[in-house]
């Protein structure tokens, strides 16, 4: 895998930069001495953009946080002197006081399954490690990388810079396919409710997982994602998850922010990808100190 700008791992006491798979270069280094001292979050900015036939236009590129900028070379707290650092707004996406978001409510079976694993079972599990794309909703609550949104006539398009994976979503409420292959992103069809496009999908590949936490779904996932753009720099994203043979009832998640950002996608391309090997060999070495205790 070629990440963004390499994986950053901050410790206690230090600051440490690990770099995994690519090559320390000057450009880099100069990415992270470019950035602020202090992050602050971007503001909402005045109205959101409208297309000819009235609806929000979502097109922009988008980041998971408040800041518009990707937070990778920043520290997580101020505890680290001389790092550049970030405002909590300009870190999160939603704030947990202000908009709790209950855990999904598994049944038993499959709370005791995720608890079971070890934590390298649990990355062997992300389609990602695999090369494979990590689906819906993973695209939007499986991902740290930035997404870009297309919108034309009576379709959206999603491009994802991790492993340069995309979806074309047909925007003009179009019924789902009587007999639906399963794929990566399922049967898709969207409609508008006002300012709020809901996109639904069905026939969801079992591959992929809901979130990075193991949150593994079934045939009968049913996916029905909600997007809205309240303001210039704003895209608010919240799904609901229907899965009777995983879950005790329906989830929804709380609205999460995206912030308009200002530069391009990069190229993200999994090829040959180290990881699984890595992570197969420390589930064995886990499995075979478990076995010992």
């Amino acid at each position: 895998m070629k990440p963004r700008f390499g994986k950053c791992l901050w410790r206690a006491g230090a600051t440490l930069l690990v770099v995994l798979s690519i090559v320390v270069t000057p450009a880099l280094a100069q990415k992270a001495k470019s950035l602020p001292q202090r992050i602050h979050a971007v503001p909402p900015g005045g109205a959101s953009p409208r297309t000819a036939d009235g609806h929000p236009d979502l097109s922009g590129v988008w980041f998971p946080n408040g800041a518009g900028m990707d937070l990778e070379f920043v520290a997580p707290d101020d505890t680290f002197s001389g790092a550049p650092t970030a405002d909590p707004e300009a870190r999160r996406q939603f704030d947990a006081k202000a908009t709790p978001e209950e855990r999904p409510p598994f049944q038993p079976w499959a709370a005791a399954k995720i608890k079971a694993m070890t934590p390298a079972e649990r990355e062997l599990g992300k389609s990602s490690v695999r090369c494979m794309p990590r689906g819906v909703p993973g695209m939007f609550m499986a991902s740290p990388y930035p997404i870009q949104l297309v919108q034309t006539p009576g379709q959206l398009v999603q491009l994802m810079e991790l492993n340069n994976n995309f979806r074309v979503i047909h925007t003009d409420g179009r019924p789902h396919s009587k007999d639906p292959e399963p794929g990566f992103y399922g049967d898709e069809t969207a409609h508008w409710e006002k300012d709020t496009l809901v996109i639904d999908s069905i026939a969801l590949d079992e591959n992929t997982w809901n979130d990075l936490n193991a949150w593994f779904h079934s045939d009968q996932e049913h996916v029905i994602e909600r997007l809205s753009r309240p303001s210039m720099n704003y895209l608010v994203y919240q799904v609901t998850i229907e899965d009777p043979k995983v879950l005790t009832k329906p989830w929804t998640s709380a609205p999460r922010r995206w912030t308009l950002g200002h530069e391009d996608l990069q190229e993200y391309f999994c090829t040959n990808n180290e990881e699984t090997k890595e992570y197969q060999l420390l589930n064995e070495q886990e499995k075979a100190a478990k076995g010992k205790n």
